[in-house]
Parts: structure tokens; sequence; C-alpha cells
């Protein structure tokens, strides 16, 4: 057993792994968060959110944590991954189900902090987060797959009390009784042995779950509390955002079509050598995977990450930190981590929210292109002034 001990800003971290199926510092660094419900984080180095990775590392945990998932699962199967941090990871590990299992019938969709019109949603809880409000939306073709589906796959990057899985599993089994099974993919699970016993259980269905690393940990809050943050949601129901119905949050039964073209169009503007960030924003992150990885195809030096409303102290895993205006527009204060303006030659923004002026900030900050992600095929770039 490795134990690991932090002694952060905001208290002490104890962790001891059980198992790993890779190195330990290659899968997390350890950071302090501006949340007095939780004080520390496990910064995950290959999800793409708040550390910058190749798309080859992201592609090895998409396929290690689909080939967990049990052959067995009766189908059609429910993916869902939640908002913010893991949707582009739970949208990678579908994807990777399906090449593995091509006459497999599934669905996948993420949660999301915003609401998408007037698409019919369900709503659960991330009672430790700064933004616990979590809606599920389902188009009338998702809505029926999943009033059929028998095994229900859910998708985070972490677990540590799995009390947010239980939630979504409550709302779901409410709704869809025919739920036979139900698998939990994560990056770390650091529930402990006793607690993934008892999962069955806990959650009335049987349940297996699938971890690149395994282990517990314990923290001791500091003598004085963590910083508070601002903030991280100011949901209102009838305010437009412009998050997109097109990319997976309303339900999709299928990969996304890769952005080819523009892939071949921008590697020849980069030349030999050059390094090149492509960033996400916020909830918009697996299309950004999906340009690095035909850019990294294409031989060319690329990592990618996403923008995030995570409030993260500067101390560990976190080296720079760009503040950034809210691209949703509810002013909500954003972070980008890990990149420091002037760092890469080629910075190439991608978004599913109308150009706007925090966009252009952002832009501006960190000398990026913009481009609007209308459709999979369908990509404009905004100029920047």
């Amino acid at each position: 057993m490795n134990v690991v001990k932090q002694q952060m800003p905001t208290g002490e971290l104890t962790l001891k792994v059980d198992e790993a199926r890779f190195p330990l510092d290659w899968l997390i660094g350890f950071a302090a968060r501006a949340n007095a419900k939780r004080g520390f984080l496990f910064l995950s180095k290959v999800l793409g959110k708040h550390w910058p990775v190749t798309p080859r590392a992201m592609q090895t945990i998409h396929d290690d944590l689909a080939a967990q998932i049990p052959p067995s699962l009766p189908g059609p199967v429910v993916f869902i991954a939640m908002a913010e941090t893991a949707v582009g990871l739970g949208q990678g590990v579908f994807e990777a189900w399906l090449r593995a299992n091509p006459n497999g019938k599934a669905l996948f969709l993420h949660s999301s902090r915003y609401r998408v019109g007037s698409v019919p949603f369900f709503e659960f809880e991330e009672s430790h987060s700064h933004a616990p409000r979590q809606f599920l939306h389902l188009s009338d073709a998702a809505s029926a797959l999943f009033s059929t589906a028998r095994s229900l796959v859910l998708i985070d990057d972490e677990a540590s009390t799995g009390n947010t899985f239980a939630n979504l599993v409550q709302v779901c089994r409410a709704r869809y009784p025919q739920l036979e099974k139900l698998h939990l993919g994560v990056i770390t699970n650091f529930m402990g042995q006793a607690a993934n016993a008892g999962l069955s259980e806990r959650f009335g269905l049987p349940t297996s779950i699938g971890a690149a690393l395994s282990g517990h940990y314990a923290f001791q809050a500091g003598a004085a509390p963590a910083p508070v943050a601002a903030s991280a949601q100011r949901f209102e129901a009838n305010a437009e955002r412009g998050a997109s119905p097109a990319f997976g949050r309303i339900g999709v039964g299928r990969a996304l079509t890769p952005p080819q073209g523009l892939a071949v169009q921008l590697a020849q503007e980069i030349g030999a050598g050059d390094s090149v960030l492509v960033l996400g924003t916020g909830e918009f992150m697996h299309p950004s995977f999906l340009l690095a990885r035909e850019l990294e195809a294409l031989g060319k030096n690329v990592v990618v990450q996403s923008t995030t409303r995570s409030p993260i102290l500067s101390w560990g895993s976190v080296s720079h930190i760009v503040n950034c205006d809210d691209n949703y527009g509810e002013g909500i204060a954003n972070y980008l981590y890990n990149v420091a303006p002037g760092q890469y030659q080629h910075v190439f923004i991608c978004h599913e929210t109308p150009a706007s002026p925090a966009l252009m900030q952002l832009a501006g900050q960190l000398n990026g292109r913009l481009f609007h992600f209308q459709s999979e095929t369908k990509i404009e770039e905004i100029p920047v002034c």
C-alpha cells in the first residue's frame, strides 16, 4: 500500500493507494480548493480539465475505463457523464465502448448546469460542489431509449463519498424502474474497500465499479477555514445561456464526427515543433479533444485542456491561474489553470456559445483563436477584435 501525505494551506490530506493501473503521479496531482465544503482536490493529469494533457494520454484512460465495463451488462445501456468536469471523460469512455461493442445499443448524455430551451429535464444534486444543481435533458428519442434501458453507466473523474452517484441513481430508478444493473466508471476511486463491497446494497442494484486507481483518504481541515469563493452557480430558469443540444447534452447514440477538415486546415498553419493548446470552454469539452486528437494524428505537438468554474488556490499542482469571464453569461468567475499567456505558439479556443466579450477577452489573454462549433462539422472561426 502506497501512503502519501500532503500538507496543504487548507489542511492535511492522507492518501492510501490500494490498487493502481497507472503510476500515481501520472494520474493525479494535489491542489487546495477555495471551497469550505471540501478544501482539497485530487487534480487529474489525464482528464483535460485543470492540467494540459496529450490526446493520446486521454485516449488511454478512455479505453481503460471502457474495458472495465462488464461485457455482461444487458442493453440498452445509458451512459451519463457528470458536469462539468467529467463531460469529456464520459463521452470519451462512451465512444471507446462503442468501438469495442459496435453492435451495442447505447445512449450518452451529460448533466448540465444550464437549461436547454424547452427540452424536458430532471434534476439531481452534487452536494459538495459550489454549483450543486445538475440537470439532465432528454430529447424524445433519448427518453424513449432510456425508458427501455436495462443498464446504467455513470462516469465521473473521481468518487470519494459516492453521494452524487447515489443522488442520481435514486432519481433515475424512480423514473426508470426497469433498470437492472449499474456500473460506475471513475479515474480515481477513493471510497475505500468497505464502501466498494457495499455498493450493490447502497444503490439497490447489482453494481460494479471500474477505476484507474483505487484507495482511500482522510482530510484534516486546518485551523483556518478554507477560503470561501464566490458562488459558482446563479441559475435563472428561463435564461438562454447558449448551451447547445447538438453534442450530447440531450442524448446521442453514436460517436461524434471528428472535425477532420478543420484539423487539416490548421495543421498547415502549424510549424514543425510548434506547441499547440486546444482549449475547451466550461461544459464544452469533447469536441476540443476530438480536434486535438486529429491534430496529434497529423504529427502536431498538441495538448488539450478546458476552462472551469471550479475555484482552486495557487498551490501544489496549480502553478498559474488565468482569470476569465464566463462565456455562458451567468456572471460566474471562470479560470484556466497551469497555462501562462505566451506558453503556446498556437491556442485554439473551442466554444458552443455565440461570440461574446468574454470569449474575446480570453482570446486576447492567450493570443488565441476562437472556433464556434455550431454542429460537429459546421465550425466558424470568429475574428478576434
